[in-house]
């Protein structure tokens, strides 16, 4: 199988050829490949698991034992598929599945699973096992779909790209959709390029195949379908002569709907070809399809997820998952954001993805980036291969631009991985320049990128100098992509050894921990026995020890923690804050509440009483936000309080931002409530929660 084009000159590009044919170029890629693999193995191994990993994993030993698909139905199979079947043969202890109450209890099942009923340290190091098998197959088949669509050097020097940058290296292990769902769409998009230039049938075959298992790992590879679709439109019908016939264009839109088909069919393969989540025909999910379709607040979109679901183009738990993937992703969730140092309400600036990945690259890759771009504008590189990548690049940067920052770079590993193929172009053609400048440029830009990110243990903390570094970061910063609960196994240690003896019980408010693996790691904290804990609980001024998440201690529209802010801790691991002492911490535990009080609500069996006990003291110390009002008055109005929940309700549109979206629901719900005396009004939806 021969390249499709490269625009060096023919005697460069034979030489190129002669000294890297595909026994040596495979031995290379094979070799940058494992030595991203240890490197990341190095600096993770002190990790614990993120908050989604206990999830994702518990899912995947039923999918793979069961063939039932009920729990965690938001993201589409394959990496809990994979990861599955190396832990469901190894004797994991599973419960009987049941039905469950919202998504808090179905996570909460799920790492009782992990940390209650396993050795859960012995399961992280099968899934790291598992994860690093999957992400490693990955990267080298980009490297083959980038020396199809390019060339090897171009290959190798976006294999290379990835292995250097932080971001991917911390993702390598993680039993996360992220990292395999942005190889898989930038492995997509270069075999468009074969795909739709040789119009065979391999090469199209291996597009669909790749889009089909992107379509299988996240939701955000549908961006990517459309893409695929558009690419392969435009190139049948706006074919040059002589391929210009109506026949031949009919004919190679065909073939691009034969792609797409292809594609839904490897999804649908994923979920065992059947249109329903679990054997039986009735739903089985946390909440039902319709009400995940209510959610979002579009009337377009609200269409597209109900024809999809009349028509049955995709299983009903790929439907929930893409309602639940627009309504958080897309329309973006009550999150307190902050971004460069500014308060935010659910996502920042505009400019906040572009930037984002500007800060989180080590600089030497943006300049290799740089270098790549100025090889695409000087023609230095494939036309028609540059056009596709970089329209790849700027469809889902505007999506990006569109959604909800909380996620950070981890939603915008996709262009990450796309970018690194420019960087490696940019790569292949300083090393393969006449001119020792730019050779020396693409030198100094790897050496620099190297000195700054590969010695860095713990690379999911990872800034590059533009902001000084991660010691810092966290007071800018408050995304996903600064931490997701990974250093609770040094909170553990800590506690243990610094807090326990003497029978303090510290307050915890590290944002990703599960409280199921609080208890597993034998941690106690301030609210874990509500009786014990009250008083302390309902003053606003705390005395004691505070285990707190640093990326909560930037400023935010609501529980924002002025008072340790500018505090200095008494210890600190990585982005995990430790302070002792007497702080004004009203806001910070009326956080905290919130947290427990959905514990209690959306549990198995839920206790209503703790639930508004928890609730009422929230907003007592800090009421600014509204949806902690409308929890609230939704607990008064399960208990029949309907004058209690009018005023709680009341309270929330008081607080609401000025945004229709977000008060509109609130006073038709006054309405309701206003005048029914039946006693018959639903819940409305709290707009923080997944």
């Amino acid at each position: 199988m021969s390249d499709v084009s490269v625009s060096m000159p023919m005697e460069d590009e034979k030489r190129h050829r002669t000294k890297l044919d595909w026994g040596r170029f495979t031995v290379l890629l094979l070799l940058v490949v494992g030595g991203a693999i240890v490197r990341s193995a190095i600096a993770t191994r002190l990790d614990g698991f993120t908050i989604d990993e206990a999830y994702h994993i518990a899912a995947g030993v039923y999918y793979v034992r069961l063939g039932d698909f009920r729990i965690n139905p938001e993201h589409p199979p394959l990496v809990k598929l994979w990861v599955g079947s190396l832990i469901a043969p190894t004797g994991f202890r599973a419960s009987a599945l049941r039905y469950f109450s919202d998504k808090q209890d179905e996570r909460t099942f799920a790492e009782e699973d992990v940390y209650l009923h396993n050795d859960p340290d012995a399961v992280q190091k099968r899934a790291r096992i598992a994860m690093f098998a999957l992400n490693g197959l990955l990267l080298v088949a980009l490297g083959f779909a980038a020396r199809r669509a390019f060339s090897p050097g171009v290959a190798l020097g976006t294999i290379a790209f990835l292995a250097i940058d932080p971001t991917v290296a911390a993702h390598l292990p993680v039993v996360m959709t992220d990292l395999p769902v942005s190889l898989l769409c930038a492995s997509a998009v270069l075999l468009t390029i074969p795909a739709f230039h040789t119009w065979k049938w391999a090469d199209l075959a291996a597009c669909s195949a790749a889009l089909g298992l992107a379509l299988a790992a996240k939701h955000s590879a549908s961006v990517f379908l459309m893409f695929v679709f558009l690419t392969g439109c435009v190139r049948a019908f706006l074919a040059p002569a002589p391929d210009a016939q109506t026949s031949r264009r009919f004919s190679r839109f065909a073939m691009v709907l034969a792609v797409v088909l292809g594609a839904l069919s490897v999804l649908w393969t994923a979920y065992r070809l059947r249109y329903t989540e679990s054997p039986s025909s009735s739903e089985v999910f946390n909440r039902p399809l319709a009400d995940k379709i209510s959610d979002v607040r579009s009337p377009v979109r609200r269409a597209m997820l109900q024809g999809m679901r009349m028509t049955h183009i995709v299983p009903r738990a790929y439907i929930w998952g893409l309602a639940d993937t627009v309504r958080a992703g897309l329309e973006g969730r009550i999150i307190p954001i902050n971004a460069f140092g500014h308060a935010y309400i659910d996502r920042g600036p505009k400019y906040y993805f572009p930037a984002m990945i500007a800060l989180k690259l080590p600089i030497g890759l943006s300049i290799l980036i740089l270098i790549g771009l100025f090889a695409f504008a000087t023609r230095h590189a494939p036309p028609d291969a540059s056009s596709t990548v970089l329209a790849a690049v700027a469809l889902f940067m505007l999506v990006l631009i569109s959604g909800s920052t909380y996620a950070g770079i981890r939603h915008a590993l996709p262009v990450v991985v796309l970018l690194a193929i420019v960087g490696g172009v940019g790569l292949q053609f300083a090393f393969s320049s006449n001119s020792a400048l730019w050779k020396v440029a693409a030198g100094a830009a790897l050496a620099i990128a190297a000195v700054s990110a590969l010695p860095v243990i713990r690379p999911w903390e990872y800034f590059n100098e533009f902001i000084g570094g991660p010691g810092r970061a966290y007071l800018y910063f408050s995304d996903e992509g600064v931490d997701l609960g990974q250093r609770v196994k040094e909170l553990a240690a800590y506690y243990h050894r610094d807090v326990e003896p003497s029978g303090e019980v510290p307050f915890i408010f590290y944002g990703p921990i599960s409280e199921v693996e609080e208890r597993m790691r034998g941690i106690d904290w301030l609210g874990r026995v509500l009786d014990r804990d009250q008083s302390r609980l309902e003053s606003a001024t705390f005395s004691g020890t505070v285990i707190v998440d640093g990326r909560f201690l930037g400023k935010f529209p609501f529980w924002d923690n002025a008072a340790l802010r500018s505090t200095t801790p008494a210890a600190r691991f990585g982005n995990l804050l430790v302070f002792r002492g007497t702080c004004a911490c009203g806001p910070i535990l009326a956080g905290s509440l919130y947290q427990e009080s959905l514990s209690e609500i959306f549990a198995e069996k839920p206790d209503w009483t703790a639930a508004q006990r928890l609730l009422e003291q929230s907003v007592a110390l800090d009421p600014s936000p509204f949806f902690v009002h409308i929890e609230l008055a939704n607990v008064y109005l399960t208990q029949g309080q309907r004058d209690r929940a009018l005023h709680a309700y009341s309270d929330a549109l008081k607080y609401a931002p000025s945004d229709p979206q977000f008060r509109q629901p609130i006073q038709a719900q006054i309405q309701r409530v206003s005048i029914d005396t039946t006693g018959n009004i639903a819940p409305l939806r709290d707009p923080f929660l997944e």
